[in-house]
């Protein structure tokens, strides 16, 4: 699937995202980065807003999931239920939140459940990183409800 293309569809759909500058700028298959530019998130201590840090890491597994699942045609709802951020250091420029599928095995069950009960949830984890470091980690469980599709 085509990053801009998630972009464009993200931005269309949940407007914050462009308000924030949120970027997808790299999908492997098992890992998903979403960049933000400090300019676009900065609080009053010249750093990034925490809001922001954990906005872009629930949307960093969102869209990791949103694409996987597109790539296997099954339309969706996609929702987080529920998110929890440990910040661990300012971000002072740009950041970057990488999320990553916990396990091939995990994502299976999570597919077999969505096809089999039509609702599925997986937790996935997203660290943040500014200029190479590490300054904070995500932990979200998504759900998804998969659409009639007769």
């Amino acid at each position: 699937m085509d990053l801009g293309e998630v972009k464009a569809y993200v931005h269309a759909h949940i407007p914050i995202t462009a308000c924030l500058e949120a970027d997808f700028t790299e999908y492997s298959g098992d890992a998903l980065v979403v960049e933000a530019p400090l300019e676009a998130n900065i609080n009053h201590r010249h750093s990034a807003f925490g809001g922001s840090m954990s906005a872009i890491g629930i949307l960093s597994g969102w869209g990791l999931l949103f694409i996987k699942l597109r790539e296997l045609g099954m339309e969706n709802t996609l929702v987080i239920q529920s998110s929890s951020f440990e910040f661990g250091k300012p971000a002072v420029a740009s950041f970057q939140a990488v999320a990553k599928i916990p396990s091939p095995e995990k994502f299976e069950r999570f597919v077999k459940m969505l096809k089999r009960k039509g609702r599925a949830r997986l937790g996935v984890e997203s660290e943040i990183f500014c200029e190479g470091e590490k300054v904070g980690v995500h932990r979200g469980e998504y759900v998804a409800l998969l659409l009639d599709q007769s």
